[in-house]
């Protein structure tokens, strides 16, 4: 659930400002040069809602509109294409995500977070025609355990991410609305930014009547340009990604492993024998580590395989182990460390006699120069006796060697997922100590939050649903194409109305259950 703090901050900021405001309008002294200077700075208040408009930027949206008329034909024509596309895609990706979450609910085995297509969290819907207000936000999935609600499961370091992410994607949205208006001779008569609780957004003012004279199809080149333009925007976020290794060459390295830049203060991982900033992680257990993704796929392999054993010569097992009383766990594991040692670990193995041995053995002793195995058979070389021990450990639990020269390795015993939700890394290694170890993470993440957030603005405003785009898109697509077909005009719209509705009701419910995925269970 939402933090009480959090709540409290919020409510009682949002009332202050309410209350200011209530108290500055009903003051006969202060009334008039308030409300004057709420004019002169194009500033509203109302309950959750701030907004500014101004017109400091509309000689540099007519600029933009009257550059290069035919390329802005095309351009916006492309557009027009691919937001009736996102309208029915809309429908289709929203259908399939309801079906996925119903069928989960029901079958009351959770799939895997990332096999889902979509994950709704929140819908603010706009505030009037003409693009007055628009800010429909949601979170695209993207290989998290879990989807992201702000003050439910998105750490405080990733607030200005999101928030940031979430600004620049509406202010991509609505100059492509603006643009596209001026372009098609409709008045463009302000920007504005506005504050919806505590998420940002922006908004273009055009003029009503010059809409509604315009063609139907220049209506969609406008209705359009918003899903249009924050398509682009992912794209081209997508592309700074994947092109990041060669755009910061000059500076960075990659491949040759994982780089830690963070590891938390409640970090199995923190210690005078663990990770710390600045080491090269190039192994975990057999498994190469390159880059950040290794890292990840590594981790993901250990957890899902069973625990590794580890070749040792049968000298070195009857010199090291000592007896020790065998007993089994509450999950049905056998431990036989009974001396409450942080450095031994209960191993087992077989040999031609007994398929079920244990010892008690100093864990870096027996670790350190080991070759990994699965069973006695990987251990037979140069005629030498030796067995595969495996670390008897309670289910989930790995024992993983980490390897981060040219330090000693760490040993690490927990579940893997720990250790990567703990450890930050980054998959670029600075040519000179000067240089931050941050940087391309920041670039990274900040990359990943417009693909996210861009994308789903695309996606989400394209849905035929009261009040976002795919509203309007809609309207204008049944007028361009059955006007012929349906000459009555309250019929046409009689159409329109009842796919709204369905489309209004699809996302609805698809915002309310994935709300319920997220905070109730």
């Amino acid at each position: 659930m939402i933090p009480v703090p959090v709540v409290v901050t919020v409510l009682g900021g949002w009332c202050a400002v309410y209350l200011a405001d209530t108290l500055l309008k009903s003051s006969n002294s202060l009334k008039t040069s308030y409300e004057d200077w709420l004019l002169t700075y194009g500033l509203s208040v109302s309950p959750f809602h701030l907004r500014w408009q101004t017109a400091l930027f509309n000689r540099q949206f007519y600029n933009w509109g009257r550059w290069k008329p035919k390329f802005l034909y095309l351009w916006f024509s492309v557009g027009m294409v691919f937001g009736i596309v996102a309208m029915f895609g809309s429908v289709i990706l929203l259908g399939k995500t309801l079906l996925q979450t119903l069928t989960q609910m029901l079958t009351e085995a959770p799939k895997a977070q990332n096999d889902r297509m979509l994950q709704v969290v929140v819908s603010v819907p706009s505030s009037g025609l003409c693009l007055r207000a628009v800010c429909k936000l949601i979170v695209l999935h993207e290989n998290s355990p879990c989807s992201v609600v702000p003050g439910v499961n998105l750490p405080v370091s990733q607030l200005t991410y999101f928030f940031s992410a979430i600004l620049i994607s509406g202010v991509i949205h609505e100059v492509g609305h603006g643009v596209a208006a001026i372009r098609e001779q409709v008045r463009f008569n302000g920007f504005g930014i506005f504050i919806f609780i505590v998420y940002p957004g922006a908004f273009v003012d055009l003029f009503t009547t010059h809409l509604q004279l315009i063609s139907p199809v220049q209506q969609l080149r406008i209705f359009c340009a918003g899903v249009w333009h924050n398509f682009v925007l992912g794209v081209a976020s997508f592309m700074v990604l994947l092109l990041l290794p060669a755009i910061l060459f000059p500076f960075y390295y990659t491949g040759v492993g994982a780089l830690v830049t963070e590891v938390a203060e409640d970090s199995p991982a923190n210690g005078p024998r663990g990770l710390f900033v600045g080491d090269l992680v190039t192994n975990l257990q057999d498994c190469p580590v390159y880059n950040v993704e290794d890292w990840n796929s590594c981790l993901g392999d250990i957890s899902e395989k069973s625990q590794v054993g580890y070749c040792v010569s049968a000298a070195t097992l009857q010199q090291l182990s000592f007896p020790a009383r065998v007993y089994r766990r509450l999950d049905g594991t056998v431990e036989c460390c009974s001396n409450n040692s942080l450095t031994d670990i209960c191993f087992s193995y077989s040999n031609k006699l007994d398929s079920h041995l244990y010892a008690c053995l100093p864990a870096r002793k027996v670790i350190e120069a080991s070759k990994v195995c699965r069973t006695n058979m990987d251990c037979h070389k140069d005629f030498v006796p030796s067995f595969c021990v495996t670390p008897s450990l309670e289910n989930q639990t790995r024992l993983i060697r980490v390897k981060h020269p040219p330090h000693i390795d760490m040993l690490y015993v927990g579940h893997p997922m720990h250790l990567q939700y703990t450890v930050s890394l980054s998959s670029f290694v600075p040519r000179q100590n000067f240089l931050s170890i941050d940087l391309p993470v920041v670039i990274e993440t900040f990359c990943k939050y417009l693909i996210s957030l861009s994308g789903a603005l695309a996606v989400i405003n394209a849905v035929p649903c009261f009040a976002l785009d795919g509203q309007w898109i809609l309207n204008s697509f049944l007028e361009a194409t059955l006007s012929s077909l349906i000459v009555e005009k309250h019929n046409r719209e009689l159409v329109g109305f009842l796919i709204l509705l369905a489309g209004s009701a699809l996302l609805a419910a698809n915002v309310a259950l994935g709300l319920w995925m997220v905070t109730a269970r």
